[in-house]
């Protein structure tokens, strides 16, 4: 891996916590092995297209990385309940791609969150999805399309590192938005994961005064990182139980330059 810069944002108010102010450590990189990101994965970072990030909100830690413990994870009657009522939707796994379809998709999504959940409108392009979704994931990128029949009702684009998965994102057609059709596509991937000998299961932060987060307390079991460690620093995953703090603690940010 080569890193090109090290960014650090400039603090700005957060998109999901709107009360609080975030800010966000950026790594631009060239070349990331599998194995490599997998590292930075124990030490809380995320992947979007080129960018590796984490946050490093000035005054706000309820960002919890967590991560699924694949091996012991059993669906629950109401998991169970989700994939009975989603038997109908096939699943193609391949590497990812853009279509007319993708595009339209992401957008129809985005349109309805904005609708539901007040997000910021965001209208996609065609390159502008190449460069979130397609390029800056190697060999270890992959997406999955669900299908109803012959339409595309959902894409979820998943990392495969050797020990663990990354649900990277999803989106889907917001006529299919009855069926839970997150709950449906994070739970195709676990079976996945379990199935070729995963450890772990990287969902993304964990917000639970976020509504469109909460989903993830029940991915259970799971642990938390406690802190967010330096490179060189071994991280320190624990089992989160119901009731355990869950404010995450960063690191300092090393030779990050001020983003504005």
């Amino acid at each position: 891996m080569r890193e090109l810069v090290r960014l650090l944002e400039e603090p700005r108010v957060c998109s999901y916590l709107p009360n609080e102010v975030a800010s966000l450590e950026y790594r631009i990189v060239q070349g990331l092995e599998p194995e490599r990101y997998e590292y930075l994965l124990e030490r809380g970072y995320r992947r979007f297209g080129r960018q590796l990030f984490r946050p490093q909100c000035p005054g706000c830690r309820q960002c919890v990385s967590v991560r699924v413990l694949v091996d012991e994870f059993e669906p629950s009657r109401g998991f169970r309940r989700v994939l009975r009522r989603n038997e109908r939707i096939r699943v193609v796994r391949a590497r990812p791609s853009v279509t007319n379809e993708h595009v339209e998709l992401y957008n129809r999504y985005h349109q309805m969150m904005h609708r539901l959940r007040g997000w910021r409108r965001d209208r996609i392009l065609r390159g502008d999805y190449i460069e979130s979704f397609v390029v800056g994931g190697g060999d270890f990128a992959w997406q999955w399309m669900y299908y109803d029949g012959d339409e595309l009702v959902g894409v979820a684009l998943m990392d495969e590192t050797p020990n663990s998965i990354s649900l990277v994102y999803f989106f889907h057609d917001p006529e299919w938005r009855g069926y839970s059709p997150g709950t449906f596509s994070v739970l195709t991937q676990l079976d996945y994961a379990k199935q070729v000998g995963k450890k772990h299961a990287y969902p993304g932060y964990w917000i639970p005064a976020n509504q469109s987060m909460a989903y993830k307390s029940r991915l259970r079991p799971f642990e938390r990182l406690v802190r967010h460690p330096v490179d060189d620093e071994k991280p320190r995953w624990v089992r989160y139980h119901t009731g355990d703090p869950i404010e995450s603690e960063t690191a300092p940010v090393a030779g990050a330059v001020r983003l504005l």
